[in-house]
This record gives structure tokens, sequence and C-alpha cells, in this order.
């Protein structure tokens, strides 16, 4: 991992989220696909950086990247 991006099964029951806070990977995700911008999610949550923002993506990307495929047949 990146350092901003931790996992602690003490926090979040383990979930990734942003070193010092309580803010999950997914929850700053789901904001972004919601529609905020960067700049108005740092404006909403002040205690976050870009860079704390852009681990966040960076983190999910690799996760991704990891992630196995098994093809299914089609139903017709």
């Amino acid at each position: 991992m990146n350092g901003r991006i931790i996992i602690d099964p003490e926090i979040l029951a383990g979930k990734p989220v942003v070193k010092g806070t309580r803010m999950s990977v997914e929850f700053i995700l789901e904001l972004l696909s919601s529609g905020m911008s960067i700049e108005e999610l740092l404006q909403e949550y002040p205690h976050l950086s870009r860079e704390d923002v852009l681990a966040s993506l960076k983190y999910a990307t690799g996760a991704l990247q990891h992630e196995e495929v098994y093809p299914t047949a089609k139903i017709a």
C-alpha cells in the first residue's frame, strides 16, 4: 500500500480507509461516482487532501487489476 490507505480490523471492520480518518475508500469512490468533483469533496471534507483522494483511486485501481474474472456461458 502507499501509506495513505490502511487496513485495520479495528477501524470500519477492516475496510480500506484513509490513514488517520474513518473515511473509507469505498465512501470516497461513492461520492466521486455520484458526480461530486474532487474539489467539492475536499470542501465538504477538509480533513482530506487531494493526495488522499488520489491514493483512494489508486488503491481501487490496484484492487481491480488483481481481480480474477471467470467468464460464464451466455444464456439465450
